[in-house]
């Protein structure tokens, strides 16, 4: 198995309509390592972060088992606009991915690990960025998004449910433009083979320093 850090941006695999210009993960790593590699599990194309692929077609199945019986934690880390009111919460809110499917359960915990009054936030509403850390326990669509929403503070950058004036303000003040600041932060889990505990963490992302640091 390869674990990459997946710039924000990447497809994980090729799109339904591809694009001339799609920068796809599975085959960029395949080009690198010459070998076929399957994917595990996916993220977001706006999403960065840990990112594990296969090599082995038994080490893969095993790996994507563990995913689907959700066995392996992913920690995501998310900038908000604002504080949120509690430092832990969760959130049970359904999910639907579209309008003609199923709804379906689902549960994420948040921890609030650091909020920041930021400069370049002076002459609006709200101040303050925050820094939150995510781990979802269920793999829905857009899952950690979506429930951020629900608690009222949408990711920096997530045009699809923040708001495209707002993301647009923010994105011009913080200078991150278009970006969305997600990423998944760490992946465990019990190794296939030797059984040992496995953990995978992805340097704090150039684009959350510049946005939560200043």
């Amino acid at each position: 198995m390869v674990a990459v850090d997946k710039p924000a941006g990447w497809l994980v695999h090729p799109a339904s309509e591809p694009q001339e210009d799609d920068l796809v993960a599975m085959k960029v790593l395949r080009d690198q390592i010459g070998k076929r590699v399957n994917t595990i599990h996916r993220i977001d194309r706006p999403t960065t972060g840990v990112l594990l692929m296969g090599v082995d077609p038994e080490i893969s199945k095993a790996l994507h088992h563990a995913f689907s019986a959700h066995k392996m934690k992913k920690t995501y880390w998310a900038v908000i606009h604002g504080r949120t009111p509690e430092t832990e919460w969760a959130c049970t809110e359904p999910i639907q991915k579209e309008a003609d499917k199923p709804i379906r359960e689902a549960h994420t915990t948040f921890r609030l690990l650091d909020t920041v009054r930021h400069p370049a936030l002076t002459n609006i509403d709200e101040d303050r960025l925050s820094l939150i850390e995510a781990t979802p326990h269920s793999g829905r669509f857009h899952q950690i998004r979506r429930h951020l929403v629900h608690a009222g503070f949408p990711i920096v950058g997530d045009y699809r449910y923040g708001g495209i004036e707002r993301c647009d303000q923010l994105g011009n003040l913080l200078e991150t433009g278009s970006r969305m600041l997600l990423m998944a932060k760490r992946l465990e889990f019990i190794h296939p083979v030797t059984k040992q505990s496995i953990l995978i963490e992805a340097d704090t992302e150039p684009m959350f320093e510049k946005c939560y640091l200043g």
